[in-house]
């Protein structure tokens, strides 16, 4: 057979359903090869509207999700959603073509060091030289890209490569590799810290939304008493309707959270990436231990010194602490329980039916709240927004609220939102972002349109780039070239082909966003005008903001 058609039976055979990208004339093999797969091509309108599609797509499935582009400006458009996917470890493998391998050694058109250029923002880069090493190659990325912990992984096909004939067969992935688990003396070394411990409190992160590590965590924290407080990209991990919930944590300097690392003297971090929330902003207060469980060891950093490793398969680490935890292990279950009933009350009670228009934050988040079940999907995109959600939006599931909060790129929201409701059609999927993060991959409305991809894309619109003049007031006092212009964002919409109504009430809020939940054959617009007065309201009480 051709090696674009053996590219793709070993796509075939890693299950892929979707391939998210853009064709051009150096993949245009697999292109021709794709007319006689299964395989679905997602036409994109901009390489990095289609990895933020892909991405989406490996961290709900937990496959590994795949965008495409050709090669030179093609590649450099996937950039930013493949370094986003990567550092907010979700697997995903990109394709890119390349020009003939007899012209790469010099100056040649559109070509340059692709592989080199994604070496630093992946897990594994390379080029297929050899039509006969394409099933090793494909293989191989699938599963680095799914390994602990996932990220993106690269393959380039030059185009000469995909047109030669080749007797290989796909390598057919086998049982899944089992990965090593924790040594015993590392448990029993963390069962005696936390026995030791007087206020011990659990920093959840993404390692924590697997569903096997959450049903582990529950457990401990049930057997313990325990506190927890979710990272951003850890909410979920454990339930906000648990008595032993902090809610997010890392809004501010004096948030409730905060307060409540501060008074631990033993932080037990779980699935913990230290992109998230420095250490430096928690690692306050008493003298405090720090227990680091997760798949991989710790990063070396002067603010995070673990007194105990315990480095294996998450939910096996958690799974054999369990079944160690003595009485000596319960903790004081009021311990923290100001911060929690504080929280509660300032997200259930703060404007939730506030009048006022611009429709404040607080009032639309609890709005959106009681519109979504508790396996819906929210994804946020990253903007002044993102605190909101973080800190507003209650989370009982994991996978239920994404916030992109490792890389942090604007503009994930709306696509990401497409590859969501692929993965969960008959689940309510929202998008929500700010108008800026809107108009950075609004092109992608037409391809969900075309596709009749039904998410709801929520637009909190202020006509500014809200989080960067939060920010700026905080540090300077003022604000600095934030504002811009908006075209009429429902109009736009709907010239689209989406479905697009702008509130003009906060009564109006869910109303409109039942009417758009009902609309099943393509994408809704709702424009929202926001009152953001309130952010420098929450950082007067909360003091310096952390997240970035």
């Amino acid at each position: 057979m051709k090696a674009s058609d053996l590219f793709l039976r070993c796509l075939e055979a890693e299950g892929v359903t979707y391939i998210f990208g853009v064709p051009g004339e150096e993949n245009a093999d697999l292109m021709m090869s794709l007319l006689d797969s299964p395989i679905e091509f997602i036409i994109c309108r901009h390489e990095q509207g289609a990895a933020f599609m892909a991405d989406l797509f490996g961290r709900l499935t937990g496959r590994a999700g795949l965008c495409l582009g050709t090669l030179g400006p093609g590649a450099t458009n996937l950039v930013t959603g493949v370094a986003s996917a990567n550092l907010d470890r979700s697997p995903l493998v990109v394709v890119t073509g390349q020009g003939a391998t007899t012209r790469l050694h010099k100056e040649s058109h559109q070509v340059m060091d692709v592989v080199g250029m994604f070496r630093p923002i992946t897990k594994w880069a390379t080029s297929i030289y050899d039509e006969r090493n394409i099933p090793e190659v494909v293989r191989k990325a699938f599963k680095l890209a799914v390994a602990e912990k996932p990220g993106a992984t690269h393959i380039e096909l030059p185009e000469d490569i995909a047109k030669l004939d080749v007797a290989e067969e796909p390598i057919v992935p086998g049982l899944k590799v089992r990965r090593p688990v924790a040594d015993e003396k590392s448990i029993q070394a963390a069962l005696e810290l936390i026995a030791g411990a007087t206020t011990p409190v659990i920093l959840a992160g993404n390692g924590c939304i697997r569903t096997r590590v959450s049903k582990q965590l529950h457990r401990f924290v049930d057997a313990t008493g325990i506190y927890a407080a979710m990272t951003f990209m850890g909410k979920g991990a454990i339930s906000d309707r648990h008595p032993r919930s902090l809610y997010a944590a890392g809004l501010g300097s004096h948030d409730h959270v905060t307060h409540a690392v501060e008074r631990a003297d033993l932080v037990i971090a779980i699935g913990y990436d230290i992109v998230e929330w420095h250490p430096t902003h928690w690692n306050i207060g008493i003298e405090k231990k720090i227990l680091h469980i997760d798949f991989t060891s710790a990063e070396v950093d002067t603010n995070y010194r673990p007194q105990v490793e315990v480095v294996g398969d998450l939910a096996a680490a958690l799974w054999a602490i369990n079944e160690g935890l003595t009485p000596s292990h319960q903790k004081d279950p009021t311990a923290f329980a100001d911060a929690r009933e504080t929280l509660t009350r300032e997200i259930e009670e703060e404007y939730s039916d506030d009048p006022g228009f611009p429709v404040k934050p607080q009032r639309i988040l609890s709005d959106l709240r009681k519109e979504m079940a508790d396996d819906d999907v929210l994804i946020s995109d990253v903007g002044a927004h993102k605190m909101w959600v973080a800190r507003n939006y209650p989370t009982y599931l994991p996978n239920s609220c994404i916030i992109s909060n490792g890389f942090c790129s604007m503009g994930i929201a709306a696509p990401g939102s497409m590859g969501a409701k692929l993965v969960h059609p008959d689940r309510k999927v929202v998008g929500l972002c700010g108008d800026g993060g809107f108009m950075m991959n609004v092109q992608e409305l037409a391809t969900a349109v075309q596709y009749r991809i039904a998410p709801v894309i929520m637009v909190w619109e202020d006509s500014e780039y809200g989080l960067i003049r939060w920010k700026q007031e905080l540090i300077y006092g003022r604000h600095s070239h934030t504002e811009f212009r908006n075209p009429d964002l429902v109009e736009l919409s709907r010239s689209f082909g989406c479905f697009a109504r702008r509130v003009d009430s906060a009564e109006a809020v869910r109303p409109i966003l039942r009417e758009a939940f009902e609309v099943d054959d393509r994408p809704s617009v709702i424009v929202i005008p926001v009152d953001y007065s309130e952010n420098m309201k929450l950082s007067r009480r909360l003091g310096e903001l952390l997240q970035h």
